[in-house]
């Protein structure tokens, strides 16, 4: 990794969000253990129970405002003084902006917003808990801004495109088993490197890929300081 990487891509996960103190989704005391998935993060769940789903994401939302961006993040946000930085992320949160990164790229939607429930182009500020009754200009339930299971990732083609102009594709807190994100692995180009920051990758270490079995804030630290020209 000697030459100059111009444009560093980060594809980060709940790992880099988990060290904040937000709960995660998967794991032993993931969010998910004590709600069954489709009931909470599926179109099928919110027509059934739709205040079920709002209390959830109200939760989520009020969480969010009580942690802050770790080192990981504001590393990372630093970056942009010296390279061409974009993040794109498989969480719904917004400490990558908060820490001052320009560029987000947010794969499953983003908790600050709220949008129509028939126009997903239709969003909104989610400022204040999310009530039966608060509606968007076409007269729909207003819902979380959150790409649902079920739902198709959208963004995932822009993201596919940004990962194949990357110089240096760096992956931090995800566990690279989840599709489609998993596939942003395959659009690197091949004289491109990766380096894989978690502390149970899911990836062996090969040709121009270099596992660094660290959490995230400690990772990013030894990628800025060892591997960063």
């Amino acid at each position: 990794m000697h030459n100059k990487k111009h444009h560093l891509v980060f594809f980060t996960g709940a790992g880099i969000s988990q060290e904040s103190g937000l709960s995660t989704f998967r794991g032993e005391s993931g969010l998910w253990k004590n709600h069954n998935i489709e009931e909470i993060a599926s179109p099928e769940g919110f027509a059934k129970n739709p205040q079920l789903v709002l209390d959830f994401y109200n939760s989520r939302r009020l969480e969010l405002e009580n942690v802050m961006p770790n080192a990981a993040h504001y590393l990372i946000a630093k970056l942009e003084e010296k390279y061409e930085v974009t993040i794109i992320t498989q969480n719904i949160d917004d400490l990558h902006e908060r820490a001052g990164s320009s560029n987000v790229l947010h794969l499953h939607g983003e908790l600050t917003k709220s949008r129509s429930s028939i126009d997903e182009n239709l969003i909104y500020p989610y400022t204040n808990p999310l009530k039966l009754g608060d509606l968007a200009q076409d007269g729909s339930q207003l819902r979380p801004h959150v790409v649902w299971f079920g739902e198709e990732v959208t963004k995932i083609k822009e993201a596919i495109t940004i990962t194949q102009n990357a110089d240096l594709f760096i992956i931090v807190g995800c566990s690279m088993i989840v599709h489609p994100a998993a596939s942003l692995l395959l659009a690197v180009p091949f004289e491109s490197d990766t380096v894989y920051i978690d502390p149970n990758p899911t990836v062996e270490e090969g040709i121009n890929l270099l596992v660094i079995k660290e959490k995230a804030t400690v990772g990013v630290r030894l990628l800025v300081d060892k591997y960063l020209p």
